[in-house]
């Protein structure tokens, strides 16, 4: 063949080359999720490219025997061309091989494969109706070469998995998704979706409204004590208790009260009557399973007992949801106030509050793997009953205590991270 032929057909082998090049590189970084939205909508590309990664020993098997074929050839040809020219010249040889190695890196490998990155979808559609023919071609020569290959991963112990298995994202690899994408994603939306991940990780026990706080009708006591406690409610509804909140009798609701109210003054019995079952959740459930045991069982409102049957708070439906889309609701008079910010950038606040609403409100980033209220946090750093006017620093946050009373810390001023207490 005369010379000009060889030179030519060099380059057709490189450039054949930098086609599997870039179908290989294409395939393995397009976006799988814009693939299925594309196979949804009827693009016949897309269908052939799904085809083609559902099985990937396959797909590589034919690109990586097209490539390493093309590149053989592309070397032996250049030796052709070498003796050619300069006959059966050593030195002529080996400047050959360093410039056909090159010429495959730069022309064939390095600068398809960068290509392929920057449009993998464009490039991966395009080439699977030339990669889609080439399998059912060379189907036999594959499956025979990757006879061999199972045989060395089985002697490895190596399980492939699933073509589309190694994709599925796990939890937090959707949260990480959700915060680089956040420029395509509305903030408040964003916020949503990172609370729903959180709903397995939080607990009935993190959003509760504890005892002390709540608020509640004893049975006991007289019928115009009862009825001024309902005219004065801030609740939809309320918990029942004979005269201890250890003996909970139920729950009532505000609209049956008030269709009872119409018709005559309300007394205890009357309560009793209208009144539902408690209904008790066991602590540390996961707020995304009480979630759908609120919606199983037609319930709002649930006590939280502890291992030994002792009630330690109330959860609701709409704790929950406040928990996914931030508060929306007023809260009674008895719950925690709102942290107060004073002119020195500090901020005081109830021992009583939770740990997560401080995180979430003040952007905080106190440690949630412990107590759930600041008091508890306080006391199980000192273990002990801190006096009013003590400093301490809790995860980096300087603190001083304002007001103590009946064993639990009242009122704490946190101050800014870089102020220093003495």
């Amino acid at each position: 063949m005369p010379l000009y032929a060889l030179l030519i057909a060099l380059v057709i082998l490189l450039v054949l080359s930098a086609f599997f090049s870039l179908s290989e590189t294409s395939m393995m970084a397009i976006n799988r999720y814009r693939l299925k939205i594309l196979t949804k909508q009827g693009h016949r590309g897309a269908r052939l490219t799904t085809q083609l990664l559902t099985n990937t020993d396959r797909l590589l098997g034919v690109i990586l025997l097209g490539n390493n074929l093309l590149n053989a050839a592309a070397a032996t040809l250049v030796a052709v061309i070498i003796s050619t020219i300069f006959g059966h010249n050593d030195l002529a040889l080996f400047i050959g091989t360093i410039c056909v190695t090159f010429a495959i890196l730069v022309f064939s490998e390095i600068t398809p494969k960068v290509i392929a990155v920057t449009y993998p979808e464009q490039i991966a559609l395009v080439s699977s109706y030339v990669l889609t023919p080439l399998l059912r071609f060379f189907y036999p020569v594959v499956w025979f070469v990757n006879l061999f290959v199972q045989a060395l991963l089985f002697i490895l112990h190596i399980k492939p998995k699933d073509g589309n298995a190694v994709h599925k994202l796990s939890l937090q690899e959707l949260k990480t998704l959700v915060l680089e994408e956040g420029s395509f994603i509305r903030k408040k939306h964003q916020s949503v979706l990172l609370n729903l991940f959180d709903l397995e990780s939080i607990t009935v026990d993190d959003v509760m409204v504890p005892r002390g706080q709540i608020e509640a009708i004893d049975l006991e006591s007289s019928d115009e004590t009862i009825q001024n406690q309902l005219l004065t409610c801030h609740h939809t509804r309320l918990p029942l208790y004979r005269g201890t909140l250890d003996d909970v009798a139920g729950i009532i609701s505000a609209r049956k009260v008030l269709n009872q109210m119409g018709s005559g003054e309300t007394t205890a019995l009357g309560l009793e009557k209208i009144m539902r079952e408690p209904y008790f959740i066991p602590s540390g459930t996961p707020l995304f399973w009480q979630l759908q045991l609120f919606q199983e069982n037609h319930e709002r409102v649930g006590f939280v007992v502890d291992e030994y049957g002792d009630w330690m708070g109330l959860v609701t439906l709409e704790d929950i949801v406040e928990e996914i889309i931030g508060d929306f609701t007023t809260h009674s008079p008895l719950q925690v106030g709102t942290p107060l910010k004073q002119k020195d950038g500090s901020i005081i606040v109830e021992g009583s509050s939770l740990l997560r609403d401080l995180n979430r409100k003040l952007g905080l980033k106190l440690p949630l793997d412990g107590p759930k209220t600041l008091n508890g946090l306080i006391l199980e750093h000192f273990q002990d009953i801190p006096e009013a006017g003590t400093g301490l620093k809790i995860a980096g946050y300087p603190m001083e205590i304002i007001q103590t009373q009946n064993r639990v810390v009242k009122v704490v001023q946190i101050y800014p991270v870089s102020t220093v207490i003495e």
